[in-house]
């Protein structure tokens, strides 16, 4: 009995792009695009709706971030898996897509069977990252685990980031287009954030983590 093909869905919200997505995926036997969006709500929607197995979804959208719609996807269908699609190697991007969830970021500018065999490791387990951004990712990942001591190791990794951009000076509204969260989502983020080290305000927090960076065992 044959497998049945890996159920796909496209979200983009350039017209140009969904075609050729649609044009690539159509000539695969494996693989059948179950629908298709160009908003995150739509996105959204459309996952409660077809129920695909693997989304292709592109990171800026016109009324939110990839990111944020592939965060509350994952929540709805933990089983769903989502490969994250981007112009440009951001590794911020990565790190937020990573944190929501996502099993792969790759490239637009990806060769075809590239895609096809990103969406096949994917569908099957597996998780990869564009070779452009993946050392970057790692330094970061490595250098936030170096410097955490029992507050911090409070701090999930996503935390940790907001933090440390925190601690350079960024507003929620910059830490957020960093990100690609909204500002809300940020705010709700350092709340928690202040909570756990037990400070009453912004510039504690930050000094807190500067110190901490400079002075690792203190």
């Amino acid at each position: 009995m044959d497998k049945a093909p890996l159920r796909v869905m496209l979200v983009d919200d350039h017209e140009i792009v969904l075609m050729g997505l649609r044009t690539l995926l159509e000539d695969q036997p494996d693989l059948a695009i179950v629908s298709e969006a160009t908003t995150a709500a739509e996105a959204i929607a459309e996952a409660d709706h077809s129920l695909p197995d693997l989304i292709l979804m592109d990171v800026r959208l016109p009324d939110a971030s990839g990111v944020e719609a592939c965060r509350e996807i994952r929540a709805r269908h933990p089983e769903m898996r989502v490969i994250m699609l981007t112009s440009y190697p951001d590794d911020n991007a990565v790190m937020a897509s990573i944190m929501a969830g996502a099993a792969g970021y790759v490239l637009k500018q990806t060769r075809g069977r590239a895609l096809i065999e990103a969406i096949r490791t994917v569908s099957a387990g597996g998780s990869l990252l564009d070779p452009a951004v993946t050392e970057k990712v790692l330094e970061r990942i490595r250098s936030a685990a170096g410097s955490a001591d029992d507050k911090l190791a409070q701090l999930n990794q996503q935390e940790r980031h907001i933090l440390a951009l925190l601690a350079d000076g960024k507003t929620n509204r910059q830490i957020g287009e960093a990100l690609h969260l909204s500002a809300h989502t940020v705010k709700n983020y350092v709340s928690d954030i202040l909570k756990k080290l037990g400070v009453a305000r912004r510039a504690e927090a930050a000094a807190y983590y500067s110190r901490r960076s400079a002075h690792p065992s203190e």
